[in-house]
Formats: structure tokens, C-alpha cells, sequence
């Protein structure tokens, strides 16, 4: 069954009219792309559709399962027929596919400005799992306008299960979820919240309490507690977890 989901997914992905390597528009982008990957507790790395390949893996431990970074670049996609329950493979794959059918039918021009995200399980050496989200964009296209190299940020997801397909347009409220059961992308406008409630989630980043948070805004507990609700409703989240990471990911934060 893996065999038929590593051809599927393979197929869909592999780039056949790549550029020539020395044709990459930076020449040293993998000099910034490390730079970053200093800054940040986050997994980063780059994916070659060329050759269904990594440029790059960063050190960082959370996407390696623990291999070395270079043991992973070494891996490429493989990687991830190693390292992906067989059940999470098959979502991939759906999500894959998904995602190329909705690029491909994007005005040239702004392609560079979408980023998709999702969530599936990692299996450690050790055969622990770990559920994790990948915000993945495009990096470099090819002259007809095909994904050539994307970079890819690997975080702890927040959510408690595998799914959780979103694409975003840069600066755009909108953004489109990946219906599970008919593959279809479904229109979403960004929730709104008032700057007083984005004001508390930012509170709550910082690790403040209720208490703290009340005193600080100067409101009282149950002033904090009836916008926290409203936060929860309006983002379709059960925890500040939740909402935390739903706000940093649609930018509302």
C-alpha cells in the first residue's frame, strides 16, 4: 500500500522542466534561509521539486525524528515514507494533490503569494509520534510558472488530529480549508476581532493570567473571561492554545 501512495504522491509532486541549478535567481538564498533558521525553535527546510530532494535541513530537532540533518537531506521525500504513519501518508497525498489542483489554476502573477498549512504525525526512531504542522510556501518558480522550490517551517501542531488543511493569500482576509471527505477547497473569510481582544491574545502570549491581564488593561477578571468566550466563538476554538496558534497562523496576530 505505501509503494502505491510514494508513486502517487511522487507523481503529483515531481517538477519535469526544472531550471538549471546555476539559474537560481539568488545565488546564495540558502545563506538567508540558514540565518533564519538560527533565529527560530522551528524545524526549517527546503524541498527541490526537481528531484523531490532537501537544499537544506536545518538542525533544529522537531522534523529530524532522530536522524541528523544530514541524514535527513540525505533521505529527500524519502524521508517521509520512513517517518509518516501509512494513514497520515494517504491524507498527504490528498492534501498534495488538492493543493497543486488549486495552484495550478492561479494567475501567474500571484502565485509566490499563497502558503498552505496542515497537520500530520511524525514517528521518532524510537517509534513515538509526534503531531506536527507545516507551513509550507513557494521559494523559487520555473519560467512556465510551476513550483520549483518551496521552504517549509515544521512547528508542535495545536490542534489534537492530523488534517487541518488551510491555504492563505498574503495580506488577503480570505482563506480556503481543505474539505477532508470531497477534496474541495472551501472559501473562508478571516474572523474579526476588536483590538481589545487582540490585545488580550497578545496578553495571553506573553504568559500573563486572567488576573494579571485584568489588572493590566485595567478591567476586571470577568471583563477578560467574557472576551476570552467571544475569542473562542468567533475563531471556532476550545482552548487559548488554540487560539494562539489560529491567530499567528492567519495573521490576526
Amino acid at each position: 500500500m505505501k509503494n502505491n501512495i510514494h508513486s502517487s504522491l511522487i507523481t503529483r509532486s515531481k517538477l519535469n522542466n526544472a531550471p538549471q541549478s546555476d539559474s537560481t535567481p539568488q545565488q546564495h538564498y540558502l545563506d538567508a534561509v540558514k540565518a533564519f533558521a538560527r533565529l527560530t525553535y522551528e524545524s526549517i527546510y527546503v524541498i527541490n521539486y526537481e528531484d523531490m530532494s532537501f537544499d537544506y535541513v536545518s538542525d533544529n530537532p522537531l522534523f529530524l525524528c532522530g536522524y541528523t540533518a544530514n541524514e535527513v537531506l540525505e533521505m529527500g521525500y524519502d524521508f517521509y515514507f520512513n517517518n509518516v504513519p501509512e494513514a497520515d501518508l494517504k491524507l498527504l497525498t490528498l492534501i498534495n494533490t488538492a493543493g497543486f489542483n488549486f495552484y495550478d489554476k492561479l494567475a501567474a502573477e500571484e502565485r509566490q503569494q499563497y502558503s498552505i498549512t496542515y497537520d500530520f504525525h511524525l514517528v521518532n526512531k524510537d517509534g513515538s509520534r509526534v503531531l506536527v504542522n507545516h507551513k509550507l510556501t513557494p521559494l523559487f518558480l520555473t519560467p512556465d510558472v510551476k513550483i520549483w522550490k518551496a521552504i517549509c517551517i515544521v512547528s508542535i501542531a495545536h490542534r489534537k488530529t492530523a488534517g487541518n488543511a488551510f491555504i492563505y493569500k498574503q495580506g488577503d482576509n480570505t482563506s480556503w480549508q481543505l474539505d477532508m471527505e470531497t477534496g474541495v477547497w472551501c472559501k473562508n473569510t478571516k474572523p474579526t476581532l476588536s483590538p481589545r481582544e487582540i490585545e488580550i491574545l497578545r496578553l495571553y502570549a506573553q504568559g500573563l493570567t486572567i488576573n494579571q491581564i485584568a489588572k493590566k488593561i485595567f478591567v476586571a477578571p470577568d471583563t477578560v473571561k467574557y472576551h476570552r468566550r467571544h475569542i473562542f466563538e468567533e475563531l471556532n476554538v476550545k482552548n487559548m492554545t488554540e487560539a494562539l496558534s489560529y491567530a499567528v497562523s492567519s495573521r490576526i496576530i
